[in-house]
């Protein structure tokens, strides 16, 4: 039994002072407010409850700051930024990815995540040869969220095709590549990695998007585990939009709806190139809009629509996707900004009863658990124990409450003002520093110095 003790907290019908948790077995048990702190109990100002990253590919932040120089292309873009990536990711081992991914998920607790989905296509050797134990690398995700603590969502990618057309992998994707028979049981070897983590982790189905796979492999992926989250990227670049188009007679979004049943178990990732009657139909279908704002802007995505999407009763969750960096705070204020931006106004997404920060806050924390098909999202009895206390004693929060503390830490503090972070009750953030912070950064700091003399 962990107990907790806040002086304010975020509940699901508001905010609240002086409120004891009591969290057993990785599940709240019990909340009240208004009372005197019990004995024994850890201290601390405001407790919020700890959003999921729902879009990771964590092997990317040892890419971080090597993408920044124009390519040959007179407009660089996305396309030219992949391939770096795939020249980059052949120089990965296994021991390589456990220790960055480590890395990664060290970082999400320490920017207030509790839990993270990892959008996993990094599966074979390079050239495309399979390891001994096709699951290799899925391992070495479980095992480092093993190291870290932090919930995870292992979400296996089914990688198949080179484009629309059906043609093969080559370069660098060649270490994606799985047809149906090895996809399934690459799955299974995903499913069976995750047995010695806590029982908060699960697996959830990524057939990568209509560009890698066939119309058929989509819906056959979707059979495979008929209760777990099923996350694909959608419309992200006009490129992408323009090839889907001219093969399947239909934008991205328009053909998913027609030959899909995407409901809320579905997961679409950045959906930054739809049309304002598409982006309603999405967002009336239940599933998650799974945004990575940081990611976005990076590569030149664009902006979705957020206020079409929430005007229509959309759901969202946040991502940190290339992980270029890792900050839910600044995450959720250049979603926010982009916005602003667009439209030449502020408080966007704001509404009468809720500031910008809470509905950015609280939109994240419950799309996100949806996402991850992970019983959290909220401060009551029966939900995970996934939660995050901000340092009300720092400057920045000092004399704050409420929404205005919330928007104080989104749009002018950052994620140094995290005091604690716990997943299912685990207590892994402690005074803003990962309890096994030294150990880990030891073993990035020796993967990144072979990567960065190549």
């Amino acid at each position: 039994m962990i107990g907790i003790w806040a002086e304010q907290a975020l509940l699901p019908d508001g905010w609240a002072e002086n409120v004891a948790v009591q969290v057993d077995d990785g599940v709240i048990a019990s909340v009240t407010s208004g009372v005197p702190a019990p004995e024994g109990s850890r201290r601390v100002g405001a407790l919020l409850p700890a959003p999921v990253n729902l879009h990771s590919h964590a092997f990317q932040r040892a890419m971080a700051g090597m993408t920044e120089a124009r390519g040959p292309d007179p407009r660089d873009s996305f396309w030219t930024w992949r391939r770096l990536m795939y020249r980059f990711l052949d120089h990965l081992t296994p021991d390589d990815v456990e220790a960055i991914a480590a890395y990664v998920q060290m970082q999400m607790l320490e920017a207030g995540y509790a839990a993270q989905v990892e959008f996993h296509y990094l599966h074979h050797a390079p050239g495309g040869g399979t390891y001994a134990n096709l699951a290799e690398m899925s391992e070495r995700i479980a095992a480092a969220a093993a190291t870290t603590g932090i919930g995870l969502t292992l979400a296996p990618v089914l990688y198949r095709y080179g484009g629309c057309d059906g043609r093969a992998l080559a370069g660098g994707q060649l270490r994606f590549g799985n047809d149906p028979d090895r996809y399934a049981r690459l799955l299974d070897g995903a499913e069976a990695a995750l047995t010695p983590l806590p029982a908060d982790a699960r697996i959830a189905v990524a057939p990568h998007s209509l560009r890698a796979v066939g119309p058929e492999d989509l819906a056959w992926a979707a059979t495979l585990r008929p209760d777990a989250p099923l996350h694909m990227h959608l419309a992200e670049q006009l490129a992408e939009v323009e090839e889907v188009t001219a093969h399947f007679g239909a934008r991205p979004v328009e053909w998913l709806l027609a030959h899909a049943p995407v409901d809320p178990r579905w997961c679409l990732i950045h959906c930054t190139q739809m049309e304002p009657s598409e982006t309603k139909a999405l967002a009336r279908s239940g599933a998650v809009a799974g945004l990575c704002p940081i990611t976005e802007s990076s590569l030149g995505d664009g902006i979705f629509d957020g206020v079409v999407w929430r005007g229509a009763g959309g759901r969202f969750g946040i991502g940190s996707d290339s992980n270029i960096r890792i900050s839910l705070s600044e995450e959720l204020r250049t979603l926010e900004y982009s916005q602003r931006l667009r439209d030449r106004s502020r408080a966007v997404l704001a509404d009468p009863d809720h500031s910008t920060g809470r509905v950015l806050y609280e939109g994240a924390v419950s799309g996100g658990a949806q996402a991850a098909g992970r019983a959290s999202g909220a401060i009551r009895p029966g939900a995970l124990g996934d939660l995050v206390a901000l340092d009300t004693q720092e400057e920045a929060l000092q004399g704050l409450s409420g929404d205005r503390l919330l928007d104080t830490w989104i749009f002018a503090g950052d994620d140094r003002l995290v005091r604690d972070v716990w997943a299912a009750g685990r207590p892994l953030v402690q005074d803003g520093r990962h309890i096994h912070h030294d150990r880990i950064t030891a073993g990035w700091k020796q993967v990144m110095a072979r990567l960065r003399s190549l």
